[in-house]
């Protein structure tokens, strides 16, 4: 795509949120400055007409992100978790894109069964049911397996929308080139970088046959944890835009109103959300990384059940140990040390101020404890932590996007329900039993014993290889020593700060938004 085909597909987007009704709406909702209103009042009215129609019974904003495809659904998908940022009321008609999108005829979803299996569709499923969630990019049916009479849930792509989101991520990328020639203040957002990442998560998720991998072994990771449950695999009918798993019954988690009728301990099942996420990403290194309303049921008996696997987040050992050792310190209300593990890591250019970095750390971290969550202001919260990390040069990496979008999400949901939850006192339980678990005499064991099999490993060419180097030593040559270690910790820098921050979020949002 050209930037002429950039240009117009921009211009479209303004023109499609103009004439849909969605401009002043989003405007007001983000509280953006009168200023910018009345600037895109005049700049948005001669565009209006070229702007795509969408649905009208949809809600303005709604029917603007539906008609765009589904790139831009997905971010309403976000912002629909976060009503201290989108508005309480423009948070809630977002709700309808987790799973409540006009589905695509029942007749192009039987022939993508039939191609994909290469066979009858009657000959896999005895029933085939008209779908009962429809989202971004798939939509589940019911259906019976002939085989064994068990009854299954069968995800299948919307046709053509790996185009649509080929040509979304193309402008996506051209709105981020075109930011950072424009703004150079922008730059340390790393938008290309985002942009990028974004587009390999997206790719990732076009393809069903990694999804039902990644739903394979989180499966795994948790089929001990109490309370916490992850559908079977059908790996013989799934395929790369079909997958097929078990049915689960269950209560969506997006109707508050109706999970209260029914019982459930709403700020209790608001903590566990958060806390089986954290234990997940500290734990296992591997987390749901779209855990929003629409992907989130809860049975009876209050088991919280994941549904859709298609992003999934990974954090590797040495990750997991600093992220964990910084948010502790944050818990524990020691900026000083939080600052310390910064300057430590490189993560800080070394010609800054650490008393000054643990001030600024304190600033934003206090106003969070002792706090419901009612009375704290998300979006000044997000403006003091880009204004610190601008100060001390923290660049924004894409890392750990997931891990932040995560975040921002899971609070999102905790707080629809409990308003008054605070993250931080949710978090502080499985932290502090991770850090025990990790950073103490076991850990000390654990990883002497994984040194030694490394060593044992290279034990016959050790002689070889420590020949070498004396031989070189002895000739003067000098020996060349990268330090892939300092690059890995300057890679986590603003990515653990502003994941921890989760309850501050918007990293990603303003990254996405970019």
């Amino acid at each position: 795509m050209g930037v002429f085909a950039n240009l117009w597909r921009l211009a479209r987007t303004g023109a499609t949120f103009q004439r849909t009704g969605a401009m002043e709406e989003a405007l007001a909702a983000l509280d953006a400055p009168r200023s910018i209103r009345v600037a895109a009042r005049i700049l948005g009215w001669p565009l209006g007409p070229l702007g795509l129609r969408g649905d009208p019974a949809l809600p303005p904003v709604v029917r603007a992100l539906t008609a765009l495809g589904p790139a831009y659904v997905k971010f309403g998908q976000t912002l629909s978790t976060r009503p201290d940022v989108a508005g309480p009321k423009l948070a809630r008609e977002l709700r309808v894109l987790q799973d409540r999108i006009a589905p695509f005829p029942d007749a192009e979803a039987r022939a993508t069964v039939e191609h994909e299996l290469g066979r009858p569709l009657e000959e896999a499923f005895s029933e085939f049911g008209p779908p009962v969630a429809a989202a971004s990019i798939a939509q589940v049916h019911p259906a019976i397996e002939r085989e064994t009479g068990r009854r299954v849930a069968v995800k299948i792509l919307r046709p053509g929308v790996e185009r649509a989101f080929r040509k979304d991520v193309e402008a996506f990328h051209f709105i981020a080139r075109t930011i950072e020639i424009l703004a150079p203040s922008a730059r340390r957002l790393r938008p290309t970088a985002v942009t990028r990442h974004f587009e390999g998560v997206v790719t990732t998720e076009l393809d069903l046959r990694l999804e039902a991998s990644a739903a394979a072994e989180f499966k795994a990771n948790t089929i001990e944890d109490a309370g916490f449950r992850v559908p079977a695999v059908l790996w013989g009918l799934s395929q790369k835009r079909m997958m097929t798993l078990e049915w689960v019954e269950g209560d969506p988690l997006g109707d508050v109103d109706v999970l209260a009728t029914r019982g459930y301990d709403l700020p209790e099942l608001g903590r566990f959300i958060i806390r089986s996420f954290l234990r997940h990403a500290l734990r296992d290194g591997f987390f749901h990384a779209d855990m929003h309303q629409g992907n989130l049921k809860v049975l009876r008996d209050g088991t919280l059940v994941a549904l859709d696997f298609g992003i999934m987040g990974r954090i590797d050992p040495y990750t997991r140990r600093v992220y964990a050792e910084i948010l502790l310190g944050f818990l524990r209300k020691d900026y000083r040390r939080v600052a310390e593990v910064h300057f430590e890591a490189g993560y800080v250019p070394a010609d800054r101020d650490l008393e000054t970095f643990a001030q600024a750390l304190r600033s934003i971290g206090e106003p969070i404890f002792g706090q419901d969550a009612s009375r704290i202001s998300m979006a000044r919260l997000l403006a003091h932590l880009f204004e610190v990390t601008e100060r001390f040069g923290m660049e924004t990496r894409t890392e750990l996007i997931l891990l932040q979008r995560t975040m921002v999400v899971v609070e999102g949901v905790a707080r629809t329900l409990d308003p008054n939850l605070n993250m931080w006192s949710a978090a502080h339980p499985v932290v502090e039993e991770w850090m025990k678990d990790n950073l103490g005499p076991k850990a000390v064991k654990r990883d002497l014993e994984a040194t030694l099999k490394v060593l044992a490993r290279f034990g016959p060419r050790m002689p070889e290889m420590a020949e070498k180097v004396l031989t070189k030593l002895a000739e003067g040559e000098p020996i060349e020593v990268k330090d892939q270690g300092l690059e890995l910790r300057r890679a986590i820098a603003v990515g653990v700060v502003a994941g921890l921050l989760g309850g501050l979020g918007g990293a990603v949002l303003v990254a996405l938004a970019i």
